[in-house]
């Protein structure tokens, strides 16, 4: 199969007949062999009714529905699970990402080799409001990824399969494919200018939020990414060398102290310092850092994931 086109969905039933025809009539008229797989994120209105009824009727439209409102990550997930096309699209289920995309999209898998292309929605419809914390949150996303994309939010995204299959998309973590795709090893990244269309039907169901939770997301993840399998290399590090600071200056006010005392100088005790309880603090901060990463080291020997890697290819030799 040619392509598999993933659309999370939270109560889009006005748009949905739309954009299943509009799929359809772009698949037909490139000759690819395709599926849609529309996964209802615990919709409230008619949209699993319409995803039921339209799956019987055509047989490229697929469906999953959650009992409950789990989020996109959680929808993508699934829906990477589900798709068996060489190549995956994904899309947003509101109209506001074309599927006359998706052709270019697919040839810039399947012809110029990249892993991953990202939509950049370059020319949009929202308010200043989303544009302007858009662009400082993608900017600030690129500076700290590494990888050079004007839209990381864009919904509008293709896939090689095996990419798709090598990640885990959780929590709120959908903003940053691009950056785990590159975690897992995926290094052929690019970007597409794309149209966007102003929303059609209903009103958006992200508010100004998702630009805080993004950030916390982004620190998490870059977390993650660099010290999930070495904690101590961060915690004991951070705590070998706040413990020696503390050391230190402790010793240096003791080292004082003796000198003071053997040229018959009288002056406060070293404990009436203040330094001293900083150098203290240091100390004991410096400890349970230094815990922490030996804890977080032994719960990573631990996990199950510990030796999980990826690999591209493997000679078979001949018995």
């Amino acid at each position: 199969m040619n392509i598999s086109v993933v659309v999370p969905l939270y109560n889009e039933v006005e748009s949905l007949p739309e954009l299943s025809a509009w799929i359809d009539r772009v698949m037909k008229a490139s000759s690819f062999t395709y599926e849609i797989w529309f996964i209802d994120d615990g919709s409230t209105d008619e949209s699993w009714q319409w995803i039921e009824s339209q799956s019987l009727i055509n047989p490229s439209v697929k469906g999953v529905r959650f009992r409950r409102n789990y989020g996109k990550s959680a929808a993508l997930h699934t829906g990477f699970e589900e798709a068996t096309g060489d190549v995956v699209i994904t899309m947003d289920a509101d109209l506001q990402d074309s599927p006359d995309e998706i052709p270019a999209l697919y040839r810039m898998i399947r012809e110029e080799g990249y892993d991953l292309v990202s939509g950049w929605k370059k020319k949009r419809f929202d308010p200043i409001s989303k544009r302007l914390p858009s662009k400082l949150y993608n900017a600030t996303a690129s500076r700290v990824t590494g990888i050079k994309l004007h839209d990381f939010n864009c919904g509008l995204k293709a896939y090689r399969n095996d990419v798709v299959k090598s990640i885990e998309v959780y929590g709120e973590m959908h903003r940053y494919i691009p950056y785990m795709a590159k975690q897992a090893g995926f290094s052929r990244i690019g970007e597409m200018v794309v149209q966007h269309q102003a929303r059609k039907y209903g009103t958006t169901k992200f508010g100004l939020s998702r630009f805080i939770f993004g950030y916390l997301d982004l620190m998490s993840i870059s977390f993650i990414s660099r010290f999930g399998k070495r904690p101590m290399h961060l915690f004991g590090t951070l705590g070998s060398l706040m413990f020696l600071c503390g050391f230190l200056a402790i010793a240096w006010l003791g080292g004082y102290k003796i000198y003071q005392q053997l040229q018959g100088i009288l002056l406060e005790r070293v404990t009436q310092s203040p330094y001293f309880y900083i150098a203290l603090t240091a100390m004991i901060l410096g400890t349970q850092l230094f815990l922490a990463g030996f804890l977080g080291e032994l719960i990573s020997r631990s996990s199950s994931e510990r030796n999980r890697y990826l690999i591209d290819k493997k000679t078979k030799s001949k018995g």
